[in-house]
């Protein structure tokens, strides 16, 4: 499939049922008074979504795996604050496991169009 615009990538998509589900959980509970890591792990799943975005606008390979590289980095984070938030309770074992996994799925389609991108 030809990639005409940035919502054609299939990372893209991944990433925005990431913030979606990041929403979802951040409403809840006591999730939803902890302004700071509610913020801090909302803006981090919305910049995977927008590095692939903005990476692809770039239009050359190089600046886009930089963009990506971005993207990479910020799905760790999303996956290091879900280990916060079940730490102190406030999602449940299964939404712990379920989001870690998409963000797991998301960095590996990152992965592999960065490696398409470098011609590995």
């Amino acid at each position: 499939m030809k990639i005409e615009k940035f919502e054609d990538i299939q990372a893209w998509e991944k990433a925005r049922e990431l913030v979606r589900q990041v929403y979802h959980i951040t409403c809840e509970g006591d999730f939803a008074k902890d302004y700071a890591l509610k913020d801090q792990i909302r803006r981090a799943s919305i910049s995977v979504m927008c590095n692939v975005a903005e990476g692809y606008a770039r239009q050359t390979d190089k600046e886009f795996a930089q963009f990506l590289y971005i993207a990479l980095g910020s799905v760790a984070e999303v996956q290091s604050q879900l280990y916060i938030a079940r730490d102190l309770n406030y999602i449940s074992q299964d939404d712990f496991s379920k989001i870690y996994e998409l963000g797991s799925e998301v960095a590996r389609l990152i992965t592999g169009f960065i490696k398409y991108l470098r011609g590995t």
